[in-house]
């Protein structure tokens, strides 16, 4: 009988929801898996003073617009801003893949607009290496920078070492354009198992899936596209779109319009996770 996936919980019910979450995933992997509301649960207590702290400062007017940002030499971790609370907050992941292309620089107008941030799990091959100045820009402007492997091959149905040069050369590219080191990945097509999550974590990269999807490599209907997300987003939900689809970036106004009316705070994957870190090799999926 092949193994199952181990699943790390606060609660019974968050055991079996993960568990569930990998078997569906894999049949023969073991690897870990957890909710963003259970890592948060599970977050070190010098994880959550720190936090605690944070908040206390931005309460107090201490800390300015921009602050929590992580230094240069550090993580592309996201949180750039005020602190964000989502122990308490109703927060929402916004997430892009496959970027960035001819259309990014429209969608970080909108967000900037709209005072948004959002974590880009970006394509090397055509999309890093041939645009750096827009993951300079996401780099700016505050947004998380993510890894999407190089050439968006699946990870689980190639050699290891093969899949290891796919995410280390993404990392390697946006360190070169950024100074910065990339601590998430997506799998393409969300396909992992316990070889890739062995991998990922001597990468130093957890792995983040998603629980909305609007299937936008299917449609450039806008309307649809915010149709889809609206119907799925639930809170501490992981959104994902490609901002390489003609019909998406301009579905993200009234995305972003319609959440917030809804009393969601809209963050980055990182912020979703906080007080916790990403733990390399951990697969995070609400």
């Amino acid at each position: 009988m092949p193994k199952t996936p181990t699943a790390r919980s606060t609660s019974i019910a968050g055991l079996l929801t993960a568990t569930s979450l990998v078997l569906a995933l894999s049949g023969c992997a073991t690897y870990d898996v957890t909710a963003p509301a259970d890592a948060r649960a599970d977050a070190p207590a010098a994880a959550v003073k720190e936090k605690d702290a944070r908040l206390a400062a931005d309460a107090d007017g201490k800390n300015g617009a921009g602050k929590n940002s992580p230094g240069k030499d550090g993580p592309a971790s996201g949180g750039a801003g005020p602190e964000v609370d989502c122990r308490k907050s109703k927060c929402v992941a916004l997430t892009f893949d496959a970027g960035p292309s001819e259309n990014t620089n429209r969608l970080l107008d909108i967000l900037k607009k709209e005072r948004v941030h959002a974590t880009f799990f970006m394509l090397g091959k055509n999309h890093v290496d041939k645009r750096p100045a827009e993951v300079k820009r996401i780099d700016a402007e505050g947004h998380e920078l993510a890894n999407h492997t190089w050439s968006h091959q699946i990870l689980t149905e190639i050699d290891p070492a093969e899949a290891k040069r796919e995410l280390s050369r993404l990392q390697d590219a946006v360190h070169r354009i950024t100074g910065r080191t990339p601590r998430l990945m997506r799998p393409p097509q969300g396909r992992t198992d316990g070889e890739v999550s062995r991998i990922s974590k001597e990468l130093g990269l957890a792995q983040v899936l998603w629980s909305v999807t609007a299937k936008d490599y299917q449609t450039n209907d806008s309307a649809l596209i915010t149709k889809r997300v609206l119907e799925q987003t639930e809170r501490d939900g992981i959104i994902l779109l490609h901002d390489i689809y003609k019909g998406t970036v301009p579905a993200v106004p009234g995305i972003l319009k319609e959440l917030k009316k809804r009393g969601y705070t809209v963050v980055t994957v990182s912020q979703l996770l906080s007080p916790a870190k990403p733990e390399p090799g951990m697969v995070y999926r609400p």
